[in-house]
């Protein structure tokens, strides 16, 4: 086995990003002493089987679809490069499927135990992360060709990330968990919208319709300033709801680094854009590091 080939498939460096979501419900459940470590560990043990299947399915379904080739600007998928055949990366797909899924049911029952109803709830939201993971790029209508990936990442990078995951350490909700999922969701809106702009070209060519496909490389990069903004905005409000410390605005540290950000991805061309997605990711959980510890200090 192409130990070195099925590491870069990973793309490990897209962790990070996934895992955001989950510090987050942490830090919100540690700031109400709800926070249990056995749930945490699972609940990132899932996190990763779920984005590590995403990445493969990513590489399985645009190889197939044409949106990897050879005029694409960012780095050589495994399946391009013919370093994996498609039928080993398929079964690779099913795999950590099952992982996911096995996962996934351990981490239900140390949550929620004989709470059926529950279980039988978030197994369901399972499956729509896995359906979801795998649909991006993979069958004969992918979502993420038509431009809705952006909705699904503020859905199980966001809401359901954040929320579903505080729950499982809490077993309540309120609204207001919102804010903070929300400010997830779109900073990881904003790393695949640098993403697409990266690849705004080749997929253009192979029928991939990503949002800056759709609006042009200018018009994305004032969405990405949006992306940001509201991100931000979000635990501004969150955290004005919840006053009780000037420490609780310790994430505001973040903003200097998102600016530069966006000006950076305003002012480069598409092709010098890929480091700036690996930043993006890094000062997204770096976010959720400063938010969190301005939530519990």
């Amino acid at each position: 086995m192409n130990t070195q080939a099925w590491l870069h498939a990973f793309r490990l460096r897209t962790l990070p990003l996934s895992l955001s979501s989950i510090g987050m419900a942490g830090f919100l459940a540690a700031s109400v002493d709800k926070f249990d470590l056995v749930i945490f560990l699972l609940c990132c043990l899932t996190t990763i089987f779920l984005q590590v299947l995403s990445n493969l399915a990513n590489d399985y379904g645009d190889s197939v679809h044409g949106a990897d080739h050879a005029e694409r600007k960012g780095p050589m998928r495994a399946v391009q490069s013919g370093a994996i055949s498609l039928a080993k990366m398929r079964s690779a797909v099913i795999l950590f499927s099952l992982l996911s899924l096995v996962s996934g049911i351990v981490l239900l029952l140390f949550s929620f135990g004989t709470d059926w109803l529950a279980i039988f709830f978030f197994f369901g939201l399972g499956l729509l992360s896995i359906l979801a993971a795998i649909g991006y790029t993979v069958g004969k209508k992918p979502y993420g060709y038509i431009g809705l990936g952006d909705i699904s990442v503020l859905i199980f990078f966001g809401l359901v990330g954040v929320m579903g995951s505080y729950y499982l350490f809490a077993h309540q909700i309120s609204w207001l968990e919102v804010l903070p999922a929300l400010s997830c969701g779109l900073f990881s809106i904003a790393v695949l919208n640098v993403n697409n702009m990266r690849d705004i070209d080749s997929d253009r060519i192979a029928g991939k319709y990503s949002i800056p496909v759709r609006i042009g490389k200018k018009n994305a990069t004032v969405y990405h300033w949006i992306l940001l903004g509201g991100g931000l905005l979000s635990a501004m409000v969150y955290t004005l709801v919840n006053y009780q410390s000037p420490g609780q605005f310790l994430f505001l540290f973040m903003a200097p680094l998102l600016i530069k950000n966006g000006m950076a991805i305003h002012q480069k061309t598409s092709d010098e854009l890929d480091p700036f997605l690996k930043q993006m990711s890094f000062f997204t959980l770096m976010f959720v590091f400063l938010f969190g510890i301005g939530l519990i200090i």
